[in-house]
């Protein structure tokens, strides 16, 4: 009876339940009164530190606020400095328990939730967490300050009521199961902050102010752009909570930035950082080798999980007229030859990416069933017929059997036929339309890993009369230009989702695909596929989350957007050998970076190491 009761607290004489925690489809694992969660050692001493680099392409920063669209800011600042009403866990995907909220009540018609704050919550300055500086943060955030995403993560928050000094109230523009989650997820910062002469800033103004957040760390040494260090805060008033018991125990957490991947992975071998995420599959095995690793100094894993894979692919920006026709997009499309890169690249170790919802329950297979099919079938004059009659495209597979059918040679046939259809022939030296002009694509890269992928893409490509251009540049250049939509091709990857809701509106819905920054890259305006983020949405129960998923996977499968590219079934890792512990369990949900830096300690030779450091600076 726990799932049906929601595992909570009820209040007997009123029309609203409240709890410790809040559960989408109902789930709650840790029940009122736990001590902490399974994943950590509530024991783990406090001290040491960990330096490491982002997982991230960023090769600088020039601001400390990590919620507006100009400029880059340092790695993993909002997990570390700023706070939520509530923490999900590593170990369910669709539960959040109370952080700055001791409480959260959802009404019956699920049209409000209301949080009460913990009474023990303090900012960085020493200030009390009140309902005024959740609602000034709500309120800057869904501006147009702010970065555009948070407009449409809280696109279905109709505002927030402070009822008393520690207590807020959302309301919602629609009963949606997920929306007490976003809320829950809301990073909130002081009503001080960006505060200079009694008056405060816009929050776009507010560029290296330092953060008054109510995490764990705050800011410390700073090599601006280039190198960031968190601190440990003594007085963090959530230490001993029991969400956060055996975390966040290192001292301090530095996070070193380098401009391309080798001198990252020279610097880590020379011993300047102690842990690195290896993402290329040629370098993991070629690259993190030699006399470091063969001595043991350093250590070199691949660690399990049971996250949904990550997608990755080459993403069409559809407003671009050459690639407006879907056609033309599955022809390009059919030019990769995934098989060929495996053997010759990545040493197999990779799996073809197939839809949008990697190696999860929400991946559409065959034909779409019963389920599927009722939400679909309002959609068909907006859908092209074969969604409905066939299986759900896959991939282009290449074999070396010139019997089979799919050798590159008959996948470039079908595309040039594809090609055709759409307008484009080849003539007087290249592929053309009806006006004349030759097909280009320009593949825009900052680090230049995806260069010896592109080559043999190119090449394909050429026999169809395609000219490519792969140009390299700066990462911070690269975001300037995909925030303005400025690009013909990028490779782009997004963390697989073990609930998928509310956030593909940003990455697929129409409202986003003009506004400027958002992560709808590709330009994506379809009304089906607008209708199927609706009922995405308004899910109430895991089932029809997984077929509403589904029916919108097989719609954006059938209009080839992307070239999908490749995903591992492991988190491949290397650190320093001798300076950390973790926990006995390990999550079935993480990210490493993250779990490492929360969950794992310093060895006592690493925890003596800064204090025999820190004594030094004192005295000097």
């Amino acid at each position: 009876m726990r799932g049906f009761f929601f595992g909570l607290l009820f209040w007997v004489c009123g029309p609203v339940w409240s709890a410790h925690a809040y559960a989408q489809f109902g789930d709650i694992k840790y029940l009122p009164g736990f001590q902490h969660f399974d994943y950590v050692n509530p024991k783990a001493p406090k001290g040491g530190e960990i330096a490491l680099v982002p997982p991230t392409r960023l090769s600088n920063f020039d601001k400390y606020n990590p919620f507006t669209l100009k400029g880059s800011a340092p790695p993993a600042l909002v997990g570390l400095v700023f706070e939520t009403l509530l923490t999900g866990t590593l170990d369910e995907p669709t539960t959040a328990y109370g952080l700055l909220a001791e409480d959260v009540s959802v009404a019956p018609d699920r049209l409000s939730a209301v949080f009460r704050l913990n009474p023990a919550a303090r900012f960085s300055n020493g200030d009390p967490v009140l309902a005024a500086d959740v609602k000034h943060s709500f309120e800057r955030l869904v501006s147009k300050e702010s970065a555009p995403q948070y407009r449409t993560i809280f696109g279905e928050v109709l505002g927030a009521t402070v009822l008393d000094e520690r207590t807020i109230r959302f309301d919602f523009k629609r009963a949606n199961a997920e929306l007490p989650l976003i809320v829950g997820g809301l990073p909130v910062f002081s009503r001080k902050w960006g505060v200079e002469n009694g008056k405060a800033k816009p929050l776009d103004q507010i560029i290296t102010d330092m953060p008054i957040g109510s995490g764990p760390y705050r800011i410390g040494k700073v090599n601006f752009g280039r190198d960031i260090t968190y601190e440990r805060d003594p007085d963090y008033w959530a230490k001993d909570l029991n969400v956060r018991r055996g975390l966040f125990n290192f001292d301090r957490i530095t996070y070193k930035i380098y401009k391309d991947n080798t001198a990252q992975l020279e610097a880590f071998k020379a011993g300047e950082f102690d842990y690195i995420q290896a993402f290329i599959a040629r370098e993991w095995a070629r690259a993190y080798t030699g006399k470091p690793f063969d001595s043991g100094r350093l250590i070199k894993k691949e660690l399990k999980h049971g996250n949904a894979g990550d997608f990755q692919g080459f993403q069409f920006n559809v407003r671009r007229d050459k690639f407006k026709d879907p056609r033309v997009r599955e022809a390009i499309g059919l030019a990769m030859d995934f098989e060929w890169l495996n053997r010759q690249l990545f040493y197999n170790a990779y799996t073809r990416v197939r839809g949008y919802f990697v190696a999860s329950d929400f991946e559409a297979t065959g034909k779409p069933g019963a389920e599927e099919l009722a939400l679909l079938e309002p959609l068909r004059a907006q859908l092209p017929p074969e969604v409905f009659t066939q299986d759900v495209p896959q991939p282009p597979v290449t074999s070396l059997d010139p019997a089979s059918g799919r050798t590159l040679r008959d996948n470039l046939r079908r595309a040039r036929t594809l090609l055709a259809e759409a307008g484009w022939t080849y003539r007087d030296g290249a592929l053309r339309n009806a006006k004349g002009e030759a097909f280009t694509i320009e593949f825009l890269d900052n680090s230049g890993s995806m260069g010896r992928v592109v080559t043999p893409f190119a090449k394909n490509l050429e026999k169809l009369g395609i000219t490519v251009n792969y140009k390299v540049i700066d990462f911070a250049i690269l975001q300037k230009r995909m925030d303005v939509f400025d690009f013909e091709v990028i490779s782009s990857r997004a963390v697989g989702n073990e609930a998928p809701g509310t956030e593909l509106l940003e990455r697929f819905g129409s409202k986003a695909a003009d506004v400027e920054g958002s992560a709808n890259v590709i330009g994506i305006r379809n009304p089906a596929v607008d209708a199927l983020l609706d009922k995405v949405i308004s899910a109430q129960t895991r089932p029809e989350l997984v077929a509403r998923v589904r029916a919108l996977d097989r719609v954006l499968r059938f209009g080839h957007y992307v070239v999908p590219h490749w995903y591992g079934g492991v988190h491949r890792v290397a650190y320093r050998a001798g300076r950390f512990e973790q926990p006995a369990v390990t999550p079935r949900y993480y990210q490493p970076e993250s779990w490492i830096t929360s969950t794992w300690w310093a060895t006592e030779a690493n925890r003596d190491e800064l204090r025999r450091g820190s004594a030094g600076q004192t005295k000097n």
